[in-house]
């Protein structure tokens, strides 16, 4: 068996040519347990983030930080890597791992969230992340919220563990998929990125208007307002309600727009729609300001 230096310099060899989160797909996929990453957390200040991203594959579960979602899903495969070296020799590709402890779906029993990153990177879209919104219940009753995002696309999955409720979302992606499509056999092409810098060179009349209008005038529609200009650039928008109540009793909301980088902005109301109205509105102003610096 390898020991830990040696299986850094085998890892630094091949490296070369793979990158860690590479190497820990073949492995997973020879092995029937194709891993999975979900950002945990984005903290720092917005010239200096830190993202911290897990990973888990069968049984072991790791984490990785970085100053980008790049870095820390390398970081945290590479953590991977190192810990699967004391079960590699147990989970060879050529071994029935029924029963084994890498802790694979069984074989009748297909895996969501295994079958949307194999899709994924079969068609060469970004890898789906998975983002916790909220966490509520009692220790011996918890409900676990997450956001199944892939490329513009954003779904919601409830569960008693994170694990079951990125399996829901992951499902019901899927079957958003199926659905864009128009049959089982998914067809859906994501729609080109929208970047924020593209923005400040937009000669659009849509983005014209933004730069030259106030958004402080009353009673205006804020969500027809983005909708109208997420169309126009090309862009999705999508609101996500936040359970909890603010210390002030009002309802909260996330908005996020399927914008390079993803923007998300949030809002706050005495009623749902008031919220999004909020939401949005906070989006307007960001969009304004990108739009606007030279």
């Amino acid at each position: 068996m390898m020991t830990g230096t040696d299986l850094g310099l085998a890892c630094q060899h091949v490296l070369l040519d793979k990158t860690p989160v590479q190497l820990l797909h073949e492995y997973g996929t020879k092995t029937g347990n194709v891993p999975f990453y979900m950002l945990e957390r984005a903290d720092g200040e917005a010239h200096q983030p830190l993202f911290i991203f897990s990973v888990t594959i069968g049984d072991v579960t790791c984490t990785g930080q970085g100053p980008s979602k790049k870095a820390a899903k390398q970081e945290a495969a590479m953590v991977a890597l190192k810990i699967l070296e004391l079960d590699i020799e147990k989970c060879t590709p050529n071994q029935n791992i029924e029963n084994n402890d890498c802790g694979g779906e069984a074989n009748d029993q297909p895996n969501p969230v295994g079958i949307l990153q194999e899709l994924a990177m079969q068609r060469s879209w970004r890898l789906p992340e998975y983002i916790v919104c909220s966490e509520a219940g009692p220790d011996h009753k918890k409900e676990f919220t997450v956001i199944c995002r892939l490329e513009t696309l954003s779904e919601k999955g409830t569960g008693s563990s994170k694990k079951n409720a990125r399996r829901v979302a992951a499902e019901k992606m899927l079957e958003k998929l199926q659905c864009l499509s128009g049959s089982t056999e998914i067809t859906w092409n994501p729609k080109p990125h929208v970047y924020l810098e593209s923005l400040r060179n937009s000669e659009s009349e849509k983005i014209l208007l933004l730069r030259r209008n106030p958004l402080s005038i009353p009673n205006t529609d804020y969500v027809q307002m983005m909708l109208e200009l997420s169309q126009d650039q090309g862009f999705e928008v999508t609101y996500f309600d936040i359970d909890e109540l603010t210390v002030n009793g009002q309802y909260q909301c996330l908005a996020e727009l399927s914008t390079m980088p993803v923007t998300v902005c949030h809002g706050t109301g005495i009623s749902c729609s008031n919220a999004h109205n909020d939401a949005a509105h906070n989006a307007l102003q960001y969009i304004k300001i990108m739009a606007s610096t030279k």
